[in-house]
């Protein structure tokens, strides 16, 4: 499983590891909040099979997908043990198929024709798929997700299709230097999120708040945050194909 990584790769990433885990822990004992309520997924896009691998053997406890040709390529390679495997990325209506069967979560929901078809595909493999609806908590025309203002209509909208079960809400907040301006989109986030709990509805568990990366992930637990995504700061700056 390891051969092909150097004792050097694999101590970068047991140091980085127990960083980001240390980091996790002291963000949620600061918030008067209980660490295991904060799960660490690991974001693996153009990380190596052998990479992922070594990492779920030292206990990364989720990872996830950014591209579905990606995932494809790695998922037959992946030893997951107890590692939940889920997809964080964008995805197009025709490209759910690919996923079904395959991850746990799909985490960027945000059209009423995305979620039907997970359903549609999910069904016929014989899973419940947990979808996780993204929020443009930023309104930025570029993103993906739902605006907070839609957000109720469509849970209510999407709740009752066969193959899914709503499990909670992500985002990717705006880019931010100012931390009191991020503070405030994940405050936000968490609103959103308790108020859809509070109300109960039928096949929605707001279960998972997802939000906060490498650059951020510290304050996104202070504000609520139960899942974070993590790259660079497990792996390293991405090495992209064609790039030293």
């Amino acid at each position: 499983m390891t051969g092909r990584l150097s004792a050097e790769a694999m101590g970068a990433f047991d140091e980085n590891y127990k960083r980001v885990q240390d980091q996790i822990a002291e963000a949620a004992v600061k918030a008067g909040r209980d660490p295991g309520e904060v799960t660490l997924l690991a974001a693996t896009k153009t990380v190596p099979v052998e990479m992922i691998n070594y990492a779920i053997s030292q206990g990364l406890p989720a990872l996830g997908e950014n591209r579905v040709q990606e995932f494809l390529e790695k998922q037959g390679r992946l030893e997951r043990g107890a590692c939940d495997v889920q997809f964080i990325g964008r995805l197009q209506t025709n490209k759910a198929k690919y996923l079904a069967g395959k991850v746990s979560c799909i985490q960027s929901v945000d059209s009423v024709k995305l979620a039907k078809e997970i359903g549609r595909q999910s069904a016929a493999v014989g899973q419940v798929m947990k979808v996780l609806v993204q929020v443009n908590v930023g309104r930025e025309e570029q993103k993906g997700g739902v605006l907070p203002e839609a957000l109720l209509e469509f849970i209510d909208e999407i709740r009752g299709i066969e193959g899914i079960s709503v499990n909670g809400l992500m985002a990717v907040p705006p880019i931010c230097s100012d931390p009191a301006q991020l503070s405030c989109y994940f405050l936000d986030m968490r609103k959103y999120y308790v108020d859809i709990a509070a109300k109960k509805s039928d096949n929605v568990s707001m279960r998972c708040l997802s939000m906060g990366m490498s650059a951020d992930f510290p304050l996104a637990i202070a504000c609520g945050a139960t899942m974070v995504r993590v790259g660079s700061s497990l792996f390293g700056q991405r090495q992209y194909p064609g790039k030293a």
